[in-house]
């Protein structure tokens, strides 16, 4: 009598091959967010050095984040299109040689230009990262892959802004504030030659279809509003930005109207009949563009207002970067039991931070001390990263399995989107409030974001109740 014999399958090994791919991946991740904040606290030094005002100012942000936003969906069709692999390729070489033009610019129009090319091959960039790991991660190993992701962002949050305002400080070989974009010939260069030798070959399906149309009437439409917003806040309400800003509405409405006649479009029109997700897409964009403006504002401030140097304000920030890394790990374990109340509670607490820094700036003004800063920045920290990731999560928690896709790319873009607008929108007020002084556009631009904070408090009830199960 023979005895039957089970096996337990064993689970597939990381190779080092693997680790050395995802290390390529994370890499260009990092760049991306490198590139992406630095101007929050260059914004400042460059303006004065390209004479640039500010408008400048505010289009250092919004513009990276622009092309990004509307590009992003596009990219990832593309990448489906023509190969992960070769888009990646692309996307780095491009990135790379934009920020030499960054590195290289004259003037406001030549760095203006060269950082909406550099958003644009960054769309063309990031979208492959995932969907090159998940080809060469066996399925039972994805999950420890994807748990790099969190940290090494963290770490690059806090220590980016710092790098930014060492290199203007330290003023390497006399390049100022240039250093922050020419060091990507280096790590650009680095990473492509790593990805070249690395990344898996794909060929891609040709038969994967990409709304063009869409994606131009998009771009056409935040031009609109970005440029009109701007313009009107540094020239005056004049014809020219109101025509900017109804060409821009006229666009969009444009653009709604191709997304529901196109074959295949960018975002499927049955999401829109989703409350949930409808819900949470329009809670992402007001909160997303408030908090983004928020930040561009305090670095301002610092450096304007209160006089530090670039890397005193990165070091200023540094507490805020801190508290976004340690409640998203903690929101990440939360999620399931709390669902959408744990929104409302990041909500809350983002609020209370924004209250403690408008009662700082109505006592202490311009003498407010450093550690006195630090603690509503760290609290105000807590508050976004509860949120980041989770109104996101709990977004599509009642969506068709079918739909995953179209509505995680739409809100990735839509957040980047929003963090054009508020680049442009929250400047905007800080701008016009300054006439009165720093204390006083800091104390209005505050209160707006308060006033956006509490109204998003109250979209929260129409989201699903809880996050999708992870898999």
């Amino acid at each position: 009598m023979t005895t039957a014999t089970h096996f337990t399958p064993a689970t597939p090994q990381v190779t080092s091959r693997m680790w050395a791919v995802l290390a390529v991946i994370i890499a260009v991740e990092v760049l991306d967010l490198l590139d992406s904040t630095i101007t929050n606290i260059a914004a400042p030094t460059i303006a004065e050095d390209l004479l640039g005002g500010q408008s400048l100012i505010q289009w250092l942000g919004a513009s990276y984040a622009l092309a990004l936003g509307v590009l992003l969906v596009v990219g990832g069709r593309l990448g489906d299109r023509f190969g992960k692999r070769r888009l990646f390729l692309i996307g780095l070489a491009g990135f790379t040689a934009a920020s030499v033009a960054c590195g290289l610019a004259f003037d406001s129009t030549s760095i203006i230009a060269a950082r909406l090319v550099q958003g644009a091959f960054g769309a063309l960039l990031i979208p492959q990262g995932f969907g090159i790991l998940t080809a060469v991660f066996p399925r039972e190993q994805l999950g420890k892959a994807f748990s790099v992701f969190g940290p090494a962002l963290g770490l690059s949050g806090v220590g980016g802004p710092i790098l930014a305002g060492f290199l203007i400080d330290a003023d390497l070989f006399g390049f100022g504030w240039r250093a922050m974009f020419l060091i990507n010939i280096v790590l650009g260069g680095a990473a492509f030659a790593a990805a070249y030798r690395l990344l898996p070959v794909d060929s891609g399906d040709r038969t994967v279809s990409i709304d063009g149309l869409g994606a131009g009437l998009l771009g056409a439409a935040m031009f609109g509003a970005l440029f009109g917003l701007i313009d009107g806040s540094d020239h005056g309400w004049t014809a020219v930005p109101l025509g900017y800003l109804a060409a821009g509405l006229v666009c969009f409405g444009l653009f709604v109207r191709r997304q529901l006649a196109a074959a295949d479009p960018l975002i499927k029109p049955t999401l829109f009949t989703n409350r949930g997700f409808t819900s949470g897409l329009l809670l992402g964009l007001v909160f997303f563009a408030a908090v983004s403006g928020l930040l561009y504002v305090l670095s301002l401030f610092l450096q304007t207002g209160l006089g530090y140097t670039p890397t005193g304000a990165a070091i200023g920030l540094a507490p805020l970067a801190v508290g976004i890394v340690v409640s998203s790990i903690a929101a990440h374990r939360f999620i399931a039991r709390l669902g959408r109340s744990l929104i409302l509670i990041g909500l809350l607490i983002t609020l209370a931070g924004t209250g403690l820094l408008l009662a700082l700036a109505v006592t202490a003004g311009t003498t407010v001390a450093p550690w006195a800063l630090a603690v509503p920045i760290l609290i105000l920290g807590l508050g976004l990263g509860t949120c980041f990731g989770t109104i996101y999560r709990v977004t599509i928690g009642d969506i068709e399995p079918a739909e995953t896709g179209s509505a995680g790319g739409s809100l990735t873009a839509v957040q980047q989107l929003a963090n054009a607008i508020g680049a442009a929108a929250i400047t905007t007020v800080y701008f016009q409030s300054a006439d009165a002084g720093q204390v006083h556009a800091l104390t209005i631009s505050l209160l707006l974001v308060a006033a956006v904070t509490l109204a998003s408090c109250g979209l929260v009830r129409l989201l699903p109740r809880n996050a999708p199960a992870e898999h």
